[in-house]
C-alpha cells in the first residue's frame, strides 16, 4: 500500500525556504541582461519613459514592487519590449513568492507566466535561459496541475546552459507532481550533489522512493531527513512517515518504535496513537487496539479514522 501524501501541505512547509533561496539566485538572473539592453529614452507620445539603468538599480537593491509597477507602466508605451517584459515577469516572481496570501500570490505568478510568455515570441528569448528558468519556477508556484509546463521549462533552461543551484530541486518536485518518479529521483539526487542536503529534500527522495516502491532506499532517506531536521514539525512527519515505511517492509517493531519516539518527544498525539492501534491490530492485539484508539479520540475528539474504528 502507498503512502497518501499531501503536496499542498508539504508546499506551505517549504514556501518560505524557497523564497529565501529564490532571493539569492534571482538577484544573478538579471545580472546580465544590460548586454542585451539599451535606454528607453526619456519620452514616447508624451508618456516618460523608464531608465533601464534605473530598473536594474531598483532590482539590485530589492525595490521589486518598483520594478513592476515602472515595468508595467512603461509597457503600456512599448508592450513587446523584451528588456520589460522579462523585468516584468522577474519582478512578478519575485512578489509571488513573498506573498503570505495564496491568492495574492496566484495572481503575481500568473502576470508573471503572462509577461514572460509574450516575451518567449521575440527573437532575444532563443538563448536565454534566465527566461525559461523564472518561467519553470512561476508555473511549479502555480499548483500541480502546471507541473508539466514547468518540467519543460526548467529543462529548457538547463539545455541552453543555465546552471542555477535550485534547479534539481525543483525539477524533482515537478516529476513527482507527473508521477514520474524515476526522474524525479535522479533530480533529486543531483540536487544533494550541488546543495547541502535539507530535511525537506531529503524527505521528498524518500516520497518518491515510495512511489516507487522501493522501500528500503525510502527508509534510508527518512532517516537521514530525522538526523538533520531542526524543525519539529518536520521530524514529527518523517516518523509517522518512517512507520508507515517500516510497516510494509514488514517491520512492525520498528514502527512501533518511531510512533513511541513520536509520543516521548512531543506527548499525546492523535494520529501515533490511532497508527499505534493499526499497528497493535495488525498483530492480532484488538485490546491493546481499541486503547489506542480511544486515546487517540481523547487527544483529538474528531479524528475521524479512530472514532470509524470505535463505531462512536
Amino acid at each position: 500500500m502507498r503512502i497518501r501524501r499531501n503536496r499542498f501541505a508539504y508546499r506551505k512547509g517549504v514556501r518560505r525556504k524557497r523564497f529565501l533561496l529564490a532571493v539569492v539566485v534571482l538577484a544573478t538572473v538579471v545580472g546580465s541582461v544590460s548586454a542585451f539592453s539599451q535606454f528607453t529614452g526619456n519620452t514616447q507620445r508624451g508618456r516618460p519613459r523608464v531608465d533601464r539603468n534605473e530598473l536594474l538599480r531598483l532590482w539590485e537593491t530589492g525595490h521589486f514592487g518598483e520594478v513592476h509597477r515602472l515595468s508595467q507602466e512603461a509597457l503600456l508605451a512599448r508592450p513587446l519590449d523584451y528588456f520589460l517584459l522579462t523585468m516584468h515577469g522577474f519582478s512578478a516572481y519575485q512578489l509571488g513568492v513573498s506573498q503570505i496570501d495564496s491568492l495574492a500570490a496566484a495572481a503575481y505568478f500568473d502576470t508573471c507566466v503572462r509577461a514572460l510568455r509574450k516575451a518567449m515570441l521575440l527573437r532575444e528569448s532563443e538563448n536565454d535561459g534566465r527566461l525559461f528558468y523564472v518561467l519553470g519556477k512561476a508555473y511549479f508556484n502555480k499548483g500541480d496541475g502546471f507541473a508539466d509546463f514547468a518540467v519543460r521549462y526548467l529543462e529548457k533552461a538547463r539545455a541552453l546552459g543555465h546552471r542555477a543551484s535550485d534547479i534539481p530541486e525543483f525539477l524533482g518536485l515537478a516529476y513527482a507532481a507527473i508521477g514520474d518518479y524515476r526522474n524525479s529521483v535522479i533530480a533529486f539526487s543531483e540536487a544533494l550533489e550541488t546543495t547541502r542536503p535539507s530535511a525537506l529534500l531529503l524527505f521528498s527522495i524518500a516520497e518518491s522512493y515510495v512511489a516507487l516502491e522501493e522501500f528500503e532506499k525510502a527508509r534510508a532517506y527518512l532517516m537521514r531527513c530525522i538526523s538533520v531536521s531542526m524543525d519539529s514539525h518536520i521530524t514529527l512527519t518523517a516518523r509517522l512517515f518512517l512507520s508507515d515505511v517500516l510497516r510494509m517492509l514488514g517491520d512492525i517493531n520498528g514502527a512501533i518504535g518511531q510512533l513511541m519516539e513520536i509520543l516521548e518527544e512531543t506527548g499525546e498525539n492523535a494520529e501515533a496513537r490511532f497508527q499505534l492501534g493499526e499497528l497493535y491490530a495488525l498483530q492480532g492485539d484488538n485490546t491493546r487496539a481499541r486503547a489506542e484508539w480511544r486515546r487517540a479520540v481523547s487527544a483529538d475528539p474528531t479524528h475521524l479514522r479512530a472514532r470509524t474504528r470505535l463505531s462512536l
